[in-house]
């Protein structure tokens, strides 16, 4: 490791930027170890490709961090390019000059995290202050700029007071769809907020020409040979009604428009096989062959120590000059696996595990109908996990219905006339499917939450999907039996990348037939699966007894 220069970067112990708190799960401060780990990859791939020039020893070279919050990344980057310019430049205070005003840029999210950068990188929170280790800036910002942006709400404006269901007061747009912004989607009910309070307008991701927006930031035509960061994950409510949106992807697409050399971000790992419209983000990232190393925490605190939040996270590294393969590295919770080459675009989602493609492959061989077909999308019954116009008590004619209150699972009694989506599956038995259940990367996992047996004249929630229709009692016992066994929760969490388990996740999970109690003895010998195989399989997943199930 490169140590920092003496006056400069003075050390501490410990590191402030270790020390302080997140400002949410989704604006996560980056610590200082795995923002060098990085730098460490960027400094490898830059070696590899300029004939095994130092990136620290050029002073033509231009970083910018685009959505800067403690300026980690930028201060670490500041140590190195001091001393690796010593021979170029002797003079200390010439060099830091030099890097701090022609190579090192950044662009804060909030004005609480520009100044925060801007204290981290010049020792001052303002570039001109007393205590800033330069004095070749003309305005407080520096090269961390940062200024109140709006978003462009597009929808309704127009407000008005209304009642819910509950009798409350509460304030809503009055004319067509809510507004929301045309960049992010964010919703205005939520952000639509005064100057004096900060609305998460992100510059970076507010504009439909990136690089005039660079250019009137920082002036000239800029040029970035290394943008590397960060970003926010996510809005609240973005995704509509309480879901929150991602955004992560909007910042890497608007990056990879800038076209830098070199290119790293840290974003959630949940991209990879998930994800509200990820799909065109995915697809790209995947065919364009540009991104050269991944690596891949599948718990988030693994790299992030006090983050939790189910999927993990991970880092890449895009270069515009390479394209092919991907070299891949997995941190299997603790364990970090051997890096390998993969090809990212195999299959329309990555599998993590690379220990895991012998045994889908020799699945899909049989190339079986799957129970993609069998399990219904979100919401079965148009019902949603909040309902609540149901009876405890039974009513002629009336619908038994099974929900979730306060977290815990009951029934009641629904009248039939309200359920408008997917009638024929009332009158059959089925099997009722958690939609949701996290481990948070644990190891063994169980992957999926008990199911129910679901009697005939039955309807549920948006708690649950809907396995069926199947014509006895003993064919939905069968389809659990199946369920239950280890292979069937391990295909499915090769595409269960969050805690939620949608139709999609079970493409890879094939059909049986439903007149027998199925076990792994009887699946494994079904596909050929060798004894390395099975042990990995019953490594990586928990047994699920008969008795969890709540039927």
């Amino acid at each position: 490791m490169i140590e920092p220069a003496s006056f400069a970067l003075r050390g501490r112990n410990p590191d402030v930027l270790t020390c302080i708190a997140n400002l949410s799960n989704d604006e996560v401060f980056t610590p200082p170890e795995f923002a060098n780990r990085m730098l460490d990859t960027l400094t490898q791939a830059w070696t590899e490709s300029h004939a095994g020039a130092d990136i620290w020893a050029n002073s033509s070279v231009r970083f910018l961090d685009p959505f800067t919050k403690s300026g980690v990344f930028l201060r670490e980057i500041a140590k190195r390019l001091i001393a690796g310019l010593e021979a170029e430049i002797p003079d200390l205070q010439t060099r830091v000059d030099h890097i701090l005003t022609q190579q090192i840029f950044g662009i804060g999210i909030t004005r609480l995290t520009s100044l925060l950068a801007r204290r981290s990188l010049y020792c001052s929170k303002h570039a001109t202050g007393k205590y800033s280790i330069t004095s070749s800036f003309e305005n407080d910002d520096g090269n961390i700029w940062f200024q109140h942006t709006d978003h462009s709400w597009v929808g309704s404006s127009k407000w008005t007071n209304v009642t819910d269901k509950q009798g409350n007061t509460v304030k809503k747009f009055a004319e067509g769809k809510d507004g929301k912004c045309a960049f992010c989607g964010a919703p205005r009910a939520i952000f639509d907020r005064g100057p004096e309070l900060e609305n998460h307008a992100y510059a970076f991701i507010h504009t439909n020409d990136i690089k005039a927006r660079v250019a009137e930031l920082f002036g000239g035509d800029m040029q970035f040979d290394v943008i590397i960061g960060n970003p926010p994950y996510q809005l609240k409510g973005g995704g509509g009604g309480s879901n929150d949106s991602s955004i992560y992807h909007l910042f890497v697409e608007q990056a990879m428009d800038l076209e830098p050399r070199f290119l790293s971000m840290v974003i959630p790992s949940r991209w990879l096989a998930g994800g509200r419209d990820m799909g065109s983000f995915r697809k790209r990232m995947f065919t364009d062959g540009h991104i050269r190393e991944l690596i891949d925490y599948t718990k988030m605190s693994t790299a992030f120590p006090g983050v939790d939040f189910e999927g993990g996270v991970g880092y890449f590294l895009w270069d515009r000059e390479t394209t092919g393969s991907c070299r891949y590295t997995l941190f299997q919770g603790e364990e970090e696996l051997p890096t390998v080459e993969r090809k990212l675009d195999q299959h329309d989602i990555f599998v993590r595990d690379t220990r895991a493609l012998s045994i889908l492959e020799k699945v899909l061989a049989k190339r079986e109908a799957t129970l993609e077909s069998v399990v219904s999308g979100d919401t079965p019954f148009g019902l949603a996990t909040n309902f609540t116009d149901y009876s405890t008590k039974s009513n002629p004619g009336a619908l038994s219905i099974y929900l979730t209150v306060k977290g815990r699972r009951t029934t009641g009694w629904v009248d039939d006339s309200i359920i408008r989506k997917n009638r024929q599956l009332i009158p059959n038995w089925k099997v009722l499917l958690p939609e949701a259940y996290g481990e948070r990367g644990a190891i063994p996992a169980m992957v999926l939450g008990p199911p129910i047996i679901a009697v005939p004249n039955s309807v549920c929630t948006q708690t649950y999907l809907v396995a069926g229709p199947f014509a006895s009692e003993t064919e939905a016992r069968s389809f659990t039996s199946y369920y239950r066994t280890r292979l069937f929760r391990f295909l499915v969490s090769l595409r269960k990348i969050t805690q939620h388990a949608l139709r999609s996740t079970y493409t890879w999970v094939p059909q049986q037939s439903w007149d027998a109690n199925w076990n792994d003895a009887v699946l494994y010998k079904k596909y050929g699966l060798a004894e390395d195989e099975i042990a990995y399989i019953e490594s990586m997943i928990r047994p699920m007894d008969g008795d969890l199930f709540d039927e």
